[in-house]
């Protein structure tokens, strides 16, 4: 019996853990000089979402490579932010995100499209749940500040109804 009640507890934490996508952007070997010789640690830039509007990135570092990828997606799983979709799956208007040198320009695309993105942009948008989306990275190509200006310019989206609430309409009079 005893085996049993491990067994479901371990599928119960798989499935928990089953609801988030994660995917590894970046992961980068950093090299300190010291007396001794060279130290290695490792940092790993991740994407973890749960293709339904939420989604989030963190960035995890340790000396072996497993352990900064477990932390990043810890980090990921604090820093989560919800992303209003359209029913085709795609963003509600164009936006652009700014965060240092990087910029992203996220618009809209028809039904069909699908994500044409780079592949930092394109992993978030896959965690998000985006299906429709054309994304051009202008600026900077590290994938740290691509990385930062998407989720600014997602936190920059807004959802048609609460744009409706704050100008007081009502959503029968449109």
């Amino acid at each position: 019996m005893a085996t049993a009640e491990l067994k479901d507890n371990k599928e119960t934490r798989n499935s928990e853990a089953g609801e988030f996508k994660d995917q590894v952007i970046y992961v980068g070997r950093v090299t300190k000089v010291v007396k001794g010789g060279k130290n290695f640690s490792f940092s790993a830039l991740v994407v973890v979402g749960d293709g339904n509007g939420k989604v989030g990135f963190g960035l995890g570092k340790a000396l072996e490579v497993p352990s900064a990828i477990k932390k990043g997606i810890e980090s990921a799983k604090r820093n989560m932010i919800r992303v209003p979709l359209t029913p085709n799956g795609s963003l509600p208007h164009p936006v652009t995100g700014i965060f240092g040198s990087g910029s992203v320009l996220l618009k809209p695309a028809p039904e069909g499209t699908g994500i044409i993105a780079g592949a930092a942009v394109r992993a978030i948008m896959e965690a998000a749940g985006v299906h429709n989306v054309m994304t051009k990275s202008l600026g900077s190509s590290n994938p740290h500040n691509v990385v930062r200006a998407t989720f600014e310019g997602l936190k920059g989206l807004m959802d048609p109804y609460t744009v409706l609430t704050n100008r007081g309409l009502d959503q029968a009079e449109v």
